[in-house]
This record gives C-alpha cells, sequence and structure tokens, in this order.
C-alpha cells in the first residue's frame, strides 16, 4: 500500500512498505528538467545534478562516495526532460544514515569555484563522448526537428558554450527558482515503517521557498526531416510520430500497439527487419511520453547502400500493420508481456521507488496494482487498430545521421 503525506512547507512524501525485503531505496524527485530551462541556461538542471555529488559544508566529494560505499549502499542521479532525480539504496539499517547525505547535498552543496571547473570538464567530456555515439545523438536530432524551438526539444547535457556561464550564483539562484517545496517530492520504498516519514519531514518539511511554478506550453507537433553527414560505419534513421501524454486514458493500448510494432524481439519490425531480411542489428520503437504531449519513435541503423531498402521495408511493416491490424494472438502477447514487465519490476525496491516517485511527481495519483491489471486486460483488439491508423499517417518528423546525410528517397525534405 502506498502512503502519502503533505509536509506543510508543501513537500510530499510518498512511502511503500516492503517488509518482505531488507533494501529501502529513496528518491528526492524535483520537478525540473530540461524542458524548464532557456537558450541562455540549457544544460543547467544536468549540470547541477553533478554538483550536488562534489561537496558540502560538512563532505567533501570523497566523503560522499566514501559514505555510501562503506555501507555498502548505492547513490545516483539522474536528469530528464520534465524532472530531476536524487536516489540512493541501501540496507534497511543504514536508510536514515541514507537519507542525512542525500539531505546534506540537496541543502548544503557548497559549488566552489575549484569544483565547477573541474565537473565542467567532465560534463564538456559527456558531450564529446555523446557526439561520438550517432545511435544516440540520432533520437536529439529528432526530438529538435519535431518540437524545433520549444524547450522540450532542448538537449538534457546543453552545449559546451551555455555550460561556460554557469557559475556558483547561477546554480544557487536555479535552486531558489525551482527546487522549491510544492516541487519536491520523496519517494521510499523497502523495509521501512510509516515512521520513517517522520524523519524524512526533518529534513524536508521545514525550508521555505516562494511558490514559482512556471507555466508551460504544449508544443505543436512539426514534420521536419533533417540530416546531418558524419563519418559512421552506419546510416542511422529515426522516424518519430505523434504520441500520447504521460496521463492520457490510451496510455496502455499505446503501449499494446508499441509492443507490437517494435517494443520486443517478436515484433513485426525485429522479425521483418532483421530475422527475414539480415538489414539491421538494432531495429525497435519506443514511446516518449510528456505531460501534455508524446512521441512514438522508430529506430534502425544500417549500411548506407541498404538505407533504401530499410525505410522501404518499414513503410511496408507500417502499411500491413495498418492495413490488417494486429491479430489476436499479438494482442494477447502483447498484454501478457506488459503485465510481466509490470510484475517482475514490483520485485525491486528501486523500481517501486521509481515509479512511485515519477507518478506522484507528474499524474498526482497512483493506481493499485489490481487496477493496472483490470486496464491492461480491457485494451481491445479494435482500439488498438484505431490508435495505429490514427498514428501512423504522413505526418511524421525523420532524422538521419549518416556518411553522406542524403535521407532516402520516400522522404522528402521539409521546411
Amino acid at each position: 500500500m502506498i502512503n502519502k503525506y503533505t509536509c506543510k512547507n508543501g513537500v510530499r512524501i510518498v512511502f511503500e512498505h516492503i517488509p518482505t525485503v531488507r533494501s529501502v531505496a529513496i528518491g528526492v524527485w524535483i520537478h525540473t528538467g530540461s524542458r524548464n530551462e532557456n537558450e541562455k541556461n540549457n544544460g543547467i538542471s544536468h549540470f547541477l545534478e553533478h554538483m550536488f555529488f562534489k561537496g558540502t559544508t560538512t563532505r567533501t566529494a570523497r566523503d560522499i562516495a566514501e559514505s555510501f560505499d562503506s555501507i555498502g549502499g548505492q547513490v545516483n542521479a539522474f536528469t530528464s526532460k520534465e524532472y530531476t532525480c536524487y536516489y540512493a539504496k541501501v540496507l534497511d539499517e543504514h536508510a536514515k544514515y541514507a537519507l542525512e547525505i542525500l539531505a546534506d547535498m540537496f541543502f548544503n552543496s557548497t559549488f566552489v569555484e575549484e569544483e565547477l571547473e573541474k565537473e565542467r570538464n567532465v560534463v564538456y567530456e559527456e558531450i564529446k563522448m555523446y557526439e561520438d555515439t550517432p545511435d544516440d545523438i540520432v533520437h536529439d536530432l529528432l526530438t529538435k526537428a519535431t518540437y524545433e524551438s520549444h524547450p522540450l526539444a532542448y538537449p538534457i547535457l546543453g552545449t559546451e558554450e551555455t555550460l561556460a556561464t554557469f557559475t556558483g550564483d547561477t546554480l544557487r539562484q536555479y535552486i531558489k527558482d525551482h527546487y522549491t517545496p510544492e516541487n519536491v517530492v520523496i519517494s521510499i520504498a523497502g523495509n521501512v515503517d510509516e515512521s520513517f516519514m517522520q524523519t524524512v519531514e526533518s529534513y524536508f518539511g521545514g525550508y521555505e521557498g516562494v511558490t514559482n511554478r512556471q507555466s508551460v506550453h504544449k508544443p505543436q507537433f512539426h514534420t521536419n526531416r533533417v540530416s546531418r553527414k558524419k563519418e559512421t560505419e552506419q546510416a542511422h534513421l529515426c522516424l518519430g510520430y505523434k504520441g500520447l501524454s504521460i496521463g492520457s486514458e490510451d496510455v496502455y493500448s499505446f503501449i499494446v500497439l508499441n509492443n507490437v510494432l517494435g517494443g520486443s524481439m517478436s515484433s513485426r519490425l525485429f522479425q521483418e527487419v532483421r530475422e527475414q531480411r539480415g538489414l539491421a542489428y538494432s531495429v525497435f520503437s519506443y514511446h516518449s511520453s510528456y505531460e501534455d504531449t508524446g512521441m512514438l519513435t522508430i529506430y534502425a541503423g544500417t549500411g548506407n547502400q541498404q538505407l533504401e531498402t530499410l525505410y522501404e521495408t518499414i513503410g511496408q511493416t507500417l502499411d500491413k500493420l495498418k492495413g490488417t491490424g494486429i491479430t489476436e494472438k499479438e494482442l494477447r502477447n502483447s498484454k501478457e508481456q506488459l503485465k510481466g514487465s509490470l510484475m517482475l519490476s514490483l520485485e525491486s525496491t528501486n523500481s517501486r521507488m521509481s515509479r512511485n516517485g515519477k507518478n506522484e511527481l507528474l499524474l498526482k495519483k497512483h493506481r493499485s496494482l489490481d487496477e493496472i491489471i483490470e486496464s491492461v486486460n480491457s485494451v481491445t483488439k479494435e482500439h488498438v487498430d484505431q490508435l495505429i491508423r490514427s498514428t501512423f499517417t504522413d505526418e511524421f518528423s525523420a532524422a538521419l545521421i549518416s556518411p553522406t546525410g542524403t535521407l532516402p528517397k520516400g522522404i522528402t525534405y521539409k521546411s
């Protein structure tokens, strides 16, 4: 059972007691990410995530690392388009100690100049490493093609130009503006009792902040086609179609759609592109959901000389799927796959903590396992087929990275 408590200052705590494990996962979730940035400070959410590990008023960066190593725990963080999370997983006997360190990082990080310069260089290298991975870059290129100048199109890492402008003062101002109590959720899952919520409140329930939740505007879906010439061994192609927002009632039907198309080894794309024709090693589809929009992405990488054939094969697979819809077997298998993935994830305290934290932050509601299973079971072939026809139209965006930078003939350039 998931319990929720709101502190007087507005910080929300979600707690799930799991007595059958000996671990505890604690996550500090903040409702801000690259979507909340602008052209001048793009990348600051991610850079701030790095800097929280670089020392506080009482601990050095090494102290923070050794604190978790000494108790056999794990600590990490990540930044997305719409949120940032700092989390730890430890044995239940070390839960309070881990929480104290996370709170110390959250409230008492110093952002000294020496550490800023070192970490700035680390992120520079992270950007360079990313640039050396075309099968990753092409997804950002697709997002840029789809959302153009909207903040959802900003790269999470930022750019070398924006990173160069960050100082201790700009980081502290960003915290003041965005790390306000109403934007923070503390999620706990594991073998601690409800009294642990009082401990959480003692650390996070007393700080103040001015309510400053920025209004976000829904992006327009653009059908641009973009390409980049790069010395690569393969051509990396991404196609983007309109998807659903994270709170959509059709989300489970759309997950079934994606599973059938390219979300598993038995999917249409994997079987046709890889198993039947041998055109690619990596081919898949996935759905990205945001607060007010979403995108279904198809990705495949192949030798540049096979790019035309690959694109034709993807098109033929989509045409067949639109023409005949999914089979009853595909519907049944996809539902079982979805339920199986859900059940298996519940065996991990980290997964439960993440699920609860994200749901509270973005949806402010939690569905029971029985409710979710009921929703999955209620998905019908007719509804999935309807979503397929409405999704896979001529309104799509495309991105390519290849040795020539030339898109397949079937994809026309648009401005």
